[in-house]
């Protein structure tokens, strides 16, 4: 005996003590999906036949049921449920959550409840409590059905309930197994012959039958069209577009999701009572004329029709008046009202029509949307949502959206087929694209990005980052990229050595990359440079050059020293040939900017040159005491030895910062060309990026820093032998030391996303950081146990909302979403990581 069983539901047993509720729930379900009310009697009085703790243990069973089914967790409720009350609460649960209630009804001789009941020791109550609790049941169970139950199985006798087995299945509107491409098509209104040209265009040959009537049309190269409703009404020949659609639908090459006017057309066509406004007269004329067979056909067609359908793996959703997010892929009558009317007040306007209210302006879900119903002068994106009703029936455009391309293809109405109560007009916003709103960022974000799937923002995280963003960041319109924290290598086990690239070379390798590029790491500050000709497009007035900030958003200079810096390199992008290559509007990139001391000066001043003041000054002094007392004989000879080293180490300490802490000239270093207008870059090879740099670097030498690299073959000792001793010499020079990159950029490993960069720094460079004594052997010791994997974790997360801001930038998404992935970064700059690493 299979049981259908929907996956998203709340499924409610039915059946009185001793009748096996129980047991039939461990048989048939997880663990964890099975709410027990015994077990939840326990939780609050510690007895789980505590009858007057039912109330309370209720109050907690219903709290744990919401929690998972708003995470859309399948959830069984192990209680008698004879009871019309009792139930009716858990059909309100449903509803609440938009699941499916389902009832399964173990209909057991009250015979057998009485001994089973009378078999165990835990149980007090007599013959009588069963009778009553069969009693309930009996007179329930013609009552199920109209409680609000969808779904209802009855198991008559112990071995029915043996026999039974379940079918987990899919709700309907879960077609989140079809990928595409689809083509969405807006609403039809009975235009049948746009339909058939907008068909026509978007790939699909139109097949007829022997009265040269469209019946099919087949796409050649297998991609499906999705229509969102409104089929019907208004137009010419609904008869036509149904026949059309319909074939379409038979045959596997359309989806179709119901409008409102189908809606109403079911309830006219059953017999129901309706105004025929609204075209519907003019539909039910057209249909008059066609056999009753066809009439049958579009009633049954029509009331099959799903509110809407979840496809490409929950990333589209399509619906005839918008979902919001947290209905999509739910079942319940407020999501249909919802999927097939909107978000409407109640009220209607001066033309007599609902008043709407805006929910794609507020629309913050990962999901793309399409959708119809108010019709609009063109199909335009809001926060990745887009109406394709472009008013054909009034005389506008039918539009269809190629999907994954985004593409929308558009045909013009033969003529004004009907006139429209209110005239055609664009997309209403009701709130302004470029403004962020606090709860854009509050809260705990789950942020979708395209090379790492989703990224967690903690709560506590984001209040840290917004102090940061609204009182020193740069004005949000022109914060465009956060750049990625950036990871060491394991330690090494060589003698005297903490970082060394051979585990650099190694992390690349067990990713099963080949090739990896070396780049020189400047002494300087992160940069993010973006340069524009464009002011407007950051939403700053005519002059405007644009912005330099730092990896965590605030600005390096004043305005007239960034106004300055950002002219300079105007000149050098024009006379490199980069405005002409890449369309002369904004241009952004990520970077070092030096001397470090530009930003580091108060830390070199404070802390560095404190330490080495201090150390070198009482070092030697205490040296000399030392040095004393071993000549009068006092054996101090390892202590002296050791106070030595510390003395040299303090030197080396304070050789290492002033190497850093010298003015100079400022300059840039670029190492990346991120993005400029309608293109981003971050998937091309580093050695064009660096290219890019060296053009600038060409033309002006004094400001413009080259970064020098070498390439690596990770299948060659020789190769890595050479890059090895590159860095040696690096960092002998004074050097900071290396970055390994993959030479192919964004790259995917054998894993995850590849690490974006693994900074190799050198010893000198590393006393800075760790501190003078750091390569005494118990120190190295206690350093090799660093723990790094927390910080790789954190770049290879940054680096994916940093990708995904530029990417959402370069398609011109709204600001909020921009801002999503640019805070995100900001905010995970809060998690505690050791920060030497």
């Amino acid at each position: 005996m299979i049981l259908p069983l929907p996956v998203m539901s709340l499924v409610v047993l039915v059946g009185a003590s001793g009748s096996g509720k129980s047991t039939f729930a461990a048989t048939h379900f997880a663990p964890f999906e099975t709410l027990s009310s015994d077990f939840f009697r326990g939780l609050v009085s510690n007895d789980e036949n505590d009858q007057a703790a039912t109330a309370a243990a209720f109050e907690a069973l219903r709290f744990v049921a919401g929690k998972r089914l708003d995470a859309g967790l399948l959830t069984v409720i192990d209680a008698t449920n004879v009871q019309a009350d009792a139930r009716r609460s858990l059909i309100e649960l449903a509803r609440a959550h938009d699941v499916l209630p389902v009832a399964v009804v173990l209909d057991v001789p009250e015979g057998v409840c009485v001994a089973r009941n009378a078999a165990r020791a835990d149980r007090s109550f007599g013959a009588s409590v069963v009778k009553r609790q069969h009693d309930q049941l009996r007179r329930s169970l013609k009552q199920l059905g109209k409680e609000g139950f969808r779904r209802v199985h009855v198991l008559n006798g112990v071995e029915e309930i043996a026999a039974a087995q379940f079918a987990r299945e899919p709700l309907l509107n879960d077609r989140s197994g079809e990928k595409g491409p689809f083509d969405a098509i807006g609403d039809v209104h009975g235009c049948r012959s746009e339909l058939e040209t907008l068909l026509g265009r978007l790939g699909y040959d139109v097949v007829f039958d022997e009265s040269g009537r469209a019946v099919d049309a087949v796409h050649v190269e297998g991609r499906r069209a999705v229509f969102l409703g409104d089929l019907v009404d208004r137009g010419p020949d609904t008869p036509g577009v149904l026949r059309l659609v319909m074939g379409m639908v038979a045959a596997g090459h359309a989806l179709a999701v119901p409008g409102n006017h189908e809606a109403k057309l079911v309830r006219a066509l059953e017999g129901k009572k309706v105004q025929p406004s609204h075209g519907l007269a003019e539909t039910l004329a057209q249909l008059s004329s066609e056999t009753e067979e066809f009439r049958r056909e579009v009633l049954q067609f029509c009331r099959d029709l799903v509110s809407h359908l979840v496809l490409d793996e929950g990333r589209l959703v399509v619906a005839h008046a918008g979902l919001i997010e947290k209905y999509h892929g739910r079942a319940s009558g407020r999501v249909r009202a919802f999927a097939l009317f909107g978000d409407t007040t109640g009220e209607t306007d001066e033309y007599g029509l609902p008043v709407r209210l805006p929910w794609a302006a507020d629309y913050r879900g990962t999901a793309t949307v399409l959708y119809g119903h108010v019709p609009t002068l063109e199909a335009e994106w809001v926060n990745g949502t887009m109406c394709l009703d472009t008013g054909c029936v009034f005389g506008g455009t039918l539009s269809a959206l190629r999907y994954p391309e985004k593409e929308v293809v558009s045909v013009a109405a033969e003529q004004v087929w009907y006139a429209p109560v209110v005239p055609l007009k664009p997309v209403e916003v009701s709130r302004d694209p470029s403004l962020l709103r606090i709860d854009d960022v509050l809260g705990k974000q789950m942020v979708e990005t395209r090379v790492f799937g989703k990224v967690g923002i903690r709560e506590d995280n984001a209040a840290g980052a917004l102090e940061v963003m609204s009182r020193f960041a740069t004005d949000p319109r022109r914060l465009v990229y956060l750049p990625p924290t950036m990871s060491p290598p394991a330690e090494s086990a060589l003698e005297g050595v903490l970082e060394h690239p051979a585990e650099a070379f190694a992390a690349y390798r067990r990713e099963g990359l080949e090739r990896v590029i070396c780049e020189e790491k400047h002494m300087g500050s992160r940069a993010v440079v973006l340069l524009t000709r464009d002011p407007a497009r950051f939403g700053a007035a005519d002059g405007w050059r644009g912005a330099v900030h730092t990896r965590t958003g605030r600005p390096f200079f004043g305005e007239a020293e960034t106004s300055e810096f950002l002219a300079r390199l105007d000149r050098a992008a024009e006379a490199a040939g980069l405005w002409d290559e890449f369309g002369g509007s904004w241009l952004l990139f990520d970077a070092e900017l030096l001397p470090w001391s530009l930003k580091a000066g108060a830390l070199i001043r404070e802390q560095f040159a404190s330490v080495a003041a201090a150390a070198t000054s009482a070092l030697p002094a205490a040296v000399g005491v030392l040095q004393t007392a071993v000549d009068r004989g006092v054996d101090v000879g390892e202590l002296l030895a050791r106070t030595q080293r510390r003395a040299g180490n303090a030197f080396a300490y304070r050789d290492a910062y002033r190497r850093y802490s010298q003015s100079s000239a400022v300059q840039l270093a670029p190492f990346q060309l991120l993005a400029s207008e309608g293109a981003g870059h971050l998937g091309r090879e580093h050695s064009w990026h660096l290219g890019v740099a060296d053009r600038l670097a060409v033309v002006d030498g004094e400001f413009i820093r080259r970064t020098r690299s070498i390439e690596v073959d990770l299948t060659s000792a020789e190769s890595e032998a050479a890059a090895t001793l590159w860095w040696e010499e690096l960092t002998a020079g004074g050097g900071e030391g290396m970055v390994v990159k993959p030479v192919a950029g964004l790259v995917r490993g054998s894993r995850s996303l590849a690490q974006p960069g693994i900074k190799v720094r050198g010893a000198e460079y590393l006393r800075i950081i760790y501190g003078p004594d750091y390569l005494d052997p118990a120190n190295l010791a206690r350093l090799r146990d660093r723990d790094v994997g927390h910080k790789r974790s954190m770049a290879l997360r940054e680096y994916a909302l940093g990708v995904e801001a530029v990417e959402r930038f370069v398609a011109d998404e709204p600001l909020w979403r921009v801002h999503q992935a640019v805070f995100g970064v900001l905010a995970m700059e809060s998690e505690p990581v050791d920060p030497r690493l």
